[in-house]
């Protein structure tokens, strides 16, 4: 199994090959164990072992040389996102924290590679209450003592390390937050906030539902999407924050549905 320390030289590098073999796959239907090899700069060997590892989790399907993509479509897990868009989504976390003012409140984190990049531009701050439903995030701030960090109950996703569920969603009940910061998978004016996971998706209407305000963090990539499950209008949303280099006519349609847009 992959270690998820990717601050260790050789996990992140190797979490970088699956990341690149993962995107190769999608975008090609098809990968050659020679061709990757000479591409990532590594021994074939190297390579058929990340497509075992990759077809063991049900990633890729192994063929004879190589693989190809599964039939049918997949959450990314985390692991793997976290190399994607990586610049971005540290330019998008601080523009985030910028727009979280400096005072006594609780802002609620949604899981995500993104809003995990929030949690590390906050974890200095001293006046907040961090809530969060994704394992990962609160690891992160655990040993930041001048942050109160709150974990929500629930059932982990493993492809996103979130606390889901009616657990997850009766404890956010019983709270009143200041500001929720929220990924997605998907944003356009007729889809709405979208991700792929049904139950996620309640969990996250539930902490849209107990903010004043809303930020969503999304990279360029996401906007113009819509999968499957709806987790809120663009009209629930206070704040998008995206890359200066999004597709305009994205953020133009968007913004002509009321929602206000910060590039960075």
């Amino acid at each position: 199994m992959v270690s998820t320390d990717l601050g260790h030289p050789t996990s992140a590098r190797r979490t970088a090959r699956l990341t690149t073999i993962l995107d190769t796959v999608s975008s090609t239907g098809q990968i050659r164990v020679g061709e990757l090899a000479r591409a990532l700069r590594v021994s074939e060997a190297t390579v058929r072992r990340d497509l075992a590892l990759l077809d063991t989790q049900y990633l890729i399907r192994r063929t004879h040389g190589g693989a190809s993509a599964q039939d049918y479509a997949y959450e990314l897990p985390v692991r793997y996102r976290d190399a994607q868009q990586r610049l971005a989504k540290k330019r998008i976390a601080f523009g985030c924290a910028q727009a979280i003012s400096r005072k006594p409140q609780a802002v609620a984190l949604g899981g995500g590679t993104t809003t995990t990049e929030v949690a590390r531009q906050l974890a200095d701050r001293s006046e907040l209450t961090i809530v969060t439903n994704a394992i990962n995030i609160a690891m992160e701030l655990a040993m930041r003592p001048r942050l109160r960090v709150i974990v929500t109950g629930g059932v982990m996703r493993s492809e996103s390390y979130e606390l889901v569920g009616a657990w997850t969603e009766r404890f956010l009940e019983a709270l009143n937050i200041g500001v929720a910061v929220l990924g997605v998978d998907g944003l356009s004016p007729e889809g709405g906030l979208t991700t792929h996971d049904a139950v996620e998706a309640r969990t996250n209407q539930r902490m849209i539902e107990r903010s004043q305000r809303v930020i969503v963090v999304a990279d360029r990539t996401k906007l113009g999407v819509v999968t499957m499950a709806k987790i809120a209008d663009t009209t629930d949303v206070d704040l998008l924050i995206t890359e200066a280099d999004a597709p305009a006519d994205q953020v133009a349609s968007l913004r002509a549905a009321g929602l206000e847009v910060v590039l960075v």
